[in-house]
């Protein structure tokens, strides 16, 4: 049977209202082989005497100021020996408990499986599937209409992850992803519901910015004018999607 080691890693900087859900929901899974590390930024409102109380569970847990989110990041993939990783934030959590073992039930030694997100609001109430659908097939250029795949929902191979880039602040996962798709080869589609996503993140809060960053990344891989291309492709489609259903979120 084919099970290899993930590494899941968890981020979390004072978030004492959603950590615990994010915990279970990776503890509480039945696959065999996972290896749990967490990154807390130095957390002074509960959050890191919650995580003291699962320290016996995770497999790392470090503690200390960072740099900013991607940072904190890296860290989680310096201290990472798993086969994968898979990062699955606070307040963000992993579809069912038996999320895991479906994903590499689906295909043996792929470089990356990707699946599904829920979006979910900060009462924990449902808001559905994400805006941009996972593609049924999915590549380095798929992110070229925006990102088609959420961060928690992407599985890769942990010889193709580099560090983050700490050029950007706000949408270095993008960068990240696509940087190792572009050495991939085999990647596999769950074709299922695989993460559940807490909205209003920094990115959301920040909004302009990130979408700057955004550009800036889809120029570096795609090239100015296919980009500005896209982007108008982009903005029509939100607009129907806006049209539609009164959401914007992602």
């Amino acid at each position: 049977m084919f099970q290899p080691k993930l590494s899941v890693i968890t981020i979390v900087y004072n978030n004492v209202r959603d950590i615990e859900r994010t915990l279970q929901s990776v503890l509480n899974q039945t696959y065999p082989n996972i290896e749990y590390v967490v990154i807390d930024g130095a957390s002074n409102d509960g959050t890191l005497e919650i995580l003291k109380k699962y320290e016996s569970r995770l497999s790392r847990l470090i503690t200390e100021r960072d740099q900013g989110i991607y940072d904190a990041m890296n860290k989680g993939l310096a201290a990472a020996t798993g086969d994968y990783v898979l990062f699955m934030n606070s307040g963000d959590e992993l579809y069912a408990p038996d999320t895991v073992q479906k994903v590499f039930a689906t295909a043996e030694d792929a470089d990356i499986y990707y699946g599904e997100t829920e979006m979910y609001d900060e009462n924990w109430q449902s808001l559905g599937r994400r805006r941009h659908q996972a593609p049924t097939k999915f590549n380095w250029k798929s992110f070229r209409f925006g990102m088609s795949v959420s961060h928690q929902a992407i599985y890769i191979r942990r010889s193709l992850a580099e560090a983050y880039d700490l050029q950007y602040q706000l949408s270095s996962d993008i960068d990240w992803v696509i940087r190792a798709a572009k050495k991939a080869e085999k990647i596999v589609s769950v074709e299922a519901y695989v993460a559940k996503y807490l909205v209003g993140g920094m990115s959301k809060k920040r909004h302009l910015e990130s979408l700057k960053e955004r550009f800036a990344i889809f120029t570096k891989h795609y090239g100015f004018f296919p980009n500005v291309f896209n982007h108008l492709l982009m903005a029509f489609k939100l607009m129907s999607y806006y049209l539609r259903t009164g959401r914007t979120n992602d």
